[in-house]
């Protein structure tokens, strides 16, 4: 079942540092069991071809099939969104990237229940149409506008603004910076020639030529001006800190038989996004620790939200 965005979360113009470090939830105590009751889950919309496998559908039909609940889909339109509705007890989970992970659990209002450590591998990358001028970071000038997906997404914003500060470019002095709202909008502004350079996930170029609206390429077209570096977590499923006693046990032994290899084809960009790691259940928070000091580039603070 999928429902509609919440209506609750009509501030979702706000950046992420400051929905994040406002007040919101409740002291309510953990609701009782409801061996009934629906497992939530918000999320940022995931493919649009009515051809193709939706990961975020096929996730839901999974987390149902493992835990015998039903498992309700609710749209939201960006990260903070999915953090929000966590915080404010709409969703049960949220499935998220390391850098709004981070963001979540240092409000000490949201638990990571699962995380997958990241692997080795640059986990962003820095596009160009194959005809630009641009040939490497050094070729970026105060004049490049360089886009990025969202502020709170991490490879499309914070590792590759890590990346741009190592080769000493910082935002919005040697490059101008724009948030397109989304991989896919970062690729759109790419092609239509409004940006000169779009970073995001190095799982993007590998669509190209597949005719995937999330990356409207074919190979060659565009070619990568650099790599970031790894992250220490790759994706996290956050949960309520009211989440029902039952429904913890249930998604805390269901998640890892989910993201396993025999659904790898179904769960697509889901599964990618593991990158090989084995889960890592109830993570210790001093996990995110490291994103906080690649935050600190962006200028934002994630060491105290709340």
């Amino acid at each position: 079942m999928r429902s509609r965005a919440l209506p609750a979360l009509g501030l979702l113009g706000l950046g992420a540092t400051a929905l994040l470090a406002g007040c919101t939830g409740s002291a309510d105590a953990t609701p009782a069991p409801d061996p009934a009751a629906p497992i939530t889950f918000a999320t940022t919309p995931l493919g649009d071809d009515p051809a193709a496998t939706n990961p975020v559908e096929a996730f839901a039909d999974l987390v149902a099939k493992e835990t015998g609940r039903e498992v309700e889909v609710v749209d939201v339109p960006d990260y903070t969104a999915v953090v929000e509705a966590l915080r404010n007890h709409h969703v049960d989970i949220g499935f998220m990237s390391g850098f709004p992970s981070a963001l979540a659990v240092n409000t000490g209002e949201v638990d990571s229940l699962v995380a997958w450590p990241g692997n080795d591998d640059p986990v962003s990358t820095c596009l160009v149409l194959d005809g630009s001028p641009l040939r490497s970071l050094d070729d970026i000038t105060p004049e490049t506008v360089v886009a990025f997906a969202d502020p709170a997404s991490s490879s499309g914003y914070f590792m590759p603004v890590a990346m741009l500060h190592e080769a000493g470019l910082e935002k919005d002095t040697d490059y101008k910076a724009m948030f397109s709202g989304g991989h896919d909008m970062s690729f759109i502004a790419l092609k239509e020639g409004d940006v000169d350079v779009a970073c995001t996930s190095t799982i993007m170029p590998t669509m190209a030529g597949q005719d995937n609206g999330m990356f409207p390429f074919e190979k060659g077209e565009t070619r990568s001006i650099g790599e970031s570096a790894s992250m220490p977590v790759a994706v996290t499923v956050l949960a309520d800190q009211q989440i029902a006693d039952d429904k913890r046990e249930l998604l805390a032994e269901a998640l890892p038989n989910v993201f396993v290899e025999e659904n790898a084809e179904s769960l697509g960009a889901m599964f990618e996004a593991m990158q090989g790691t084995e889960p890592v259940v109830d993570p210790d928070p001093s996990i995110f620790q490291p994103f906080v000091d690649i935050a600190a580039i962006a200028d934002v603070d994630i060491s105290d939200l709340g």
